[in-house]
């Protein structure tokens, strides 16, 4: 490893990366009163572990510009060549199988 660069260990398998412009456009769209943002319905399912610890990471980014209307931009690590719309309302367990995420025993 190069000087001035540092490896750090990590538990996620995939890294979600959701758009924060999308998100604030919305104010929120999912969940079951439709007041919860994609982001932390996603962080609501992966539960306790935080941070590193998480078996999926869910990052905020800077805008894609794909800019949907009443969806959310979302790209994948594991797939860098894509980015994916989820229109507002959509059930989070239709997103984890659309964007092939594992489900989880006791996610909210």
């Amino acid at each position: 490893m190069s000087a001035g660069i540092r490896a750090h260990r990590s538990k996620w398998r995939e890294s979600v990366l959701v758009c924060r412009k999308c998100s604030k456009k919305l104010r929120g769209g999912f969940g079951r009163k439709g007041k919860r943002t994609l982001r932390g319905l996603l962080k609501d399912v992966y539960g306790a572990a935080k941070g590193r610890r998480a078996e999926i990471g869910i990052v905020e980014a800077p805008c894609f510009k794909l800019c949907p209307k009443g969806a959310v931009s979302v790209a994948l690590g594991s797939r860098p060549g894509v980015l994916f719309e989820v229109a507002e309302g959509t059930a989070v367990e239709d997103v984890l199988e659309a964007l092939d995420l594992p489900a989880v025993s006791g996610g909210g």
